[in-house]
């Protein structure tokens, strides 16, 4: 076991605490990264509020970059000194669905507070998402990494590990948008912004963006929105159906807000689909009308991480962003260090905030 520095949530809601933590070498398939960059995501704050459940004490934190520093048995195609981007996308490989190409909803289980992560003194420390992230290096399975080219930036290559290729996946994958449809993006934060990309990538006619605020809604239009409603309005759908002259193919619904997803169905054309990215609270509920959405032949389909085959999806990507068609720069809004985490939180919390990314 080695020593290295990471931010523990010990309770609920209260500060992360900066702590020294046991890290065990790599077993059979997996690798240690020593980390240079991770950015903050909202399930990072929904774990650390105690939304999403887990045990504690834990690490959280899991869009990340680095360089591998250290190399287990039986890995194959990854070496030290490779720079690879972290997911939590954990996949077995065997499963019936990683069999069928979905990888991001694999069925193996394990038990994370039994990972490479041990309190000072030895006791258990949950591995959050199967990365833990917040802390100086992480050890995961090679399923979970992607190589980078060594000539990018770690600050932009971390938000590749789940804000970017949920919001994108979230348009090609799981919505198959094609040229020339309408799509209109509810919530314009992190993951919002590139499901804009992302239909402007697939070549969407009109890309609506819906949010609170006119700031937000401006920041859309940078990343290729092509109209804002303001969702305080009274009845925004009846703004975004005047800006794309009919109802949308696609509505991607990337806040975890139930009034979202109640209005969603109402910008919905015939044969449409409603893509559930943005995730609520355990326990709270939408309303639809299942008589008329089936009559008009309308889909719910949920999707985790975009849908995404991180080693088919993260190169293309990686491509994309060098070719200056991917915006991965400008959606950083903050850098901060491993102890300034909590205020990076707070900042993230505000809503202001694209994506604040810790350099290590």
């Amino acid at each position: 076991m080695q020593t290295i520095k990471a931010a523990i949530c010990r309770e609920y809601g209260k500060p992360l605490t900066i702590e020294e933590v046991q890290l065990a070498a790599p077993e059979l398939g997996e690798v240690e990264v020593t980390l240079e960059a991770v950015s903050i995501c909202h399930s990072d704050i929904s774990y650390w509020q105690g939304k999403f459940g887990g045990s504690l004490p834990a690490v959280y934190g899991h869009e990340a970059a680095g360089k591998i520093t250290a190399v287990g048995p039986g890995v194959k195609g990854f070496a030290e000194g490779d720079d690879v981007v972290v997911t939590l996308i954990r996949a077995c490989g065997s499963c019936a669905n990683c069999g069928a190409g979905k990888p991001t909803i694999c069925t193996t289980t394990h038990d994370d507070m039994d990972g490479p992560l041990k309190t000072a003194d030895g006791g258990p420390l949950m591995q959050g998402m199967d990365c833990g992230a917040f802390a100086e290096k992480v050890v995961v399975d090679t399923s979970q990494i992607v190589k980078i080219p060594a000539s990018m930036p770690k600050d932009a290559a971390a938000l590749l590990s789940c804000g970017v290729i949920t919001g994108v996946g979230a348009v090609v994958n799981a919505a198959g948008l094609r040229p020339g449809q309408d799509v209109v993006v509810i919530g314009a934060g992190g993951v919002g912004l590139n499901a804009i990309q992302g239909a402007r990538i697939a070549g969407a006619r009109r890309i609506v963006a819906v949010d609170m605020t006119e700031e937000k809604l401006e920041i859309a239009r940078e990343f290729g929105a092509t109209d804002g409603v303001l969702g305080s309005a009274a009845k925004p759908w009846t703004q975004a159906i005047r800006a794309m002259g009919g109802k949308a193919d696609a509505v991607i619904v990337t806040v975890g807000a139930i009034p979202a997803y109640d209005s969603a169905p109402r910008y919905l054309d015939d044969g449409g689909k409603i893509v559930m990215v943005g995730m609520p609270g355990f326990g709270q509920s939408a309303s639809y009308q299942p008589l008329l959405m089936s009559d008009m032949g309308q889909q719910i389909i949920g999707s985790k991480m975009g849908d995404t085959v991180i080693k088919r999806d993260i190169p293309w990507m990686v491509d994309l962003y060098q070719q200056g068609r991917l915006k991965l720069d400008e959606l950083i809004s903050g850098r901060w260090t491993l102890d300034q985490v909590n205020e990076a939180i707070a900042d993230t919390m505000t809503g202001a905030a694209k994506r604040n990314v810790i350099i290590l």
